[in-house]
C-alpha cells in the first residue's frame, strides 16, 4: 500500500508518474512474455518480442532517471496498466479460436500502447517545461517507440490478423 503522498510541484508530479511507469512496465514485461507464447501468428509474436525489447529499454532508462532523481519507489502497482492487462487476459480466455485470440491480444496491446503514448508524451512535456532536457528526451524516445509499435500493430491488424479473424476455421466437435 502506498503511503499518502502530497504533490505540490510539477517536478513532484513527474517523479510520482515515473515511479508508476516503471512498476507498470515491469508488470507489462511479464504479461507480454505470456502473450508471446499464447499468440499463434508468428509475425504477431515477433512484434510482441520487439515491444518487449522496447519495454526492457524503458525500464533501464526509467531506473537511471529514478536514481538521478534520488527517488524511492513507493508504488507497488500501476492500477491502470494492471487493469488493462487483467482485462486482456480475461478477454483472451473468452475467445475460442486462435485467430480470434490473436485479434484480441493485438487489440489489447494497442489499448495499453495508446495509454502509454499519452503518458510518455505528457511526461516529456513536463520534463521539457521544467528544463530537464535529458529526462524530456528519455520520455520522448519512449513515446516514439510506442508509436512505432502502434504503427506495426495497426498494419498487422488491418492487413492480416483481423482478416483472418473474420473467417476463422471452425472445427466440428
Amino acid at each position: 500500500m502506498e503511503k499518502e503522498t502530497t504533490i505540490s510541484t510539477l517536478h513532484q508530479l513527474l517523479d510520482y508518474n515515473t515511479q508508476h511507469f516503471i512498476v507498470g512496465e515491469v508488470h507489462l514485461q511479464q504479461a507480454l512474455k505470456n502473450w508471446i507464447e499464447k499468440a499463434s501468428a508468428v509475425k504477431l509474436k515477433a512484434i510482441f518480442q520487439k515491444y518487449l525489447e522496447h519495454i526492457d529499454h524503458n525500464v533501464k532508462s526509467f531506473e537511471k532517471f529514478i536514481d538521478m532523481e534520488r527517488m524511492n519507489l513507493i508504488s507497488s502497482e500501476h492500477k491502470i496498466l494492471t487493469t488493462l492487462i487483467e482485462d486482456a487476459d480475461k478477454t483472451y480466455l473468452y475467445c475460442s479460436d486462435p485467430e480470434i485470440k490473436d485479434a484480441s491480444l493485438l487489440a489489447s496491446v494497442q489499448v495499453i500502447n495508446h495509454f502509454k503514448i499519452c503518458a510518455y508524451g505528457t511526461a516529456a512535456a513536463y520534463a521539457n517545461t521544467l528544463g530537464m532536457e535529458e529526462a524530456g528526451k528519455l520520455f520522448k524516445m519512449a513515446e516514439i517507440n510506442e508509436k512505432q509499435i502502434d504503427d506495426r500493430l495497426s498494419q498487422m491488424a488491418e492487413f492480416e490478423i483481423n482478416k483472418r479473424a473474420t473467417s476463422p476455421v471452425v472445427l466440428p466437435n
